[in-house]
């Protein structure tokens, strides 16, 4: 289980609807916020981390919301995650390949995921 701490920016004149939103939502919880600045915190929980990132993803979508961004983050499962990194090889195997030269490294385009890329 992730849990994770968002902080969502609106128009101070939408506040209300966006706590409304939140409350009655199902994709977070409110728990404080600041009408003045438009400043909401809340938080989501979520099985794994790409159920995590669908459900700020569906903050981000909601009308008179500005940002919602992640600001902190747990995750019950740690262990697994590290794992996952730890048996990730296409990175390290990419950086070696550049490193002995059998790939220039200005060749390489990146747009967010190394592994798409060769």
């Amino acid at each position: 289980m992730n849990i994770s701490s968002i902080v969502v920016r609106c128009m101070p004149e939408y506040y209300d609807e966006i706590i409304n939103w939140c409350n009655s939502s199902g994709v977070c919880e409110y728990h404080f916020g600041e009408k003045s600045s438009g400043k909401i915190i809340v938080t989501i929980e979520a099985e794994d981390v790409n159920e995590e990132i669908a459900k700020i993803m569906e903050i981000q979508r909601v009308e008179h919301i500005i940002s919602a961004e992640m600001m902190m983050t747990y995750q019950e499962d740690l262990d697994e995650a590290f794992k996952e990194l730890e048996s990730a090889s296409d990175v390290p195997d990419l950086l070696e390949r550049c490193t002995k030269e059998e790939i220039d490294p200005k060749s390489v385009v990146y747009h967010g995921d190394l592994k798409k890329k060769l």
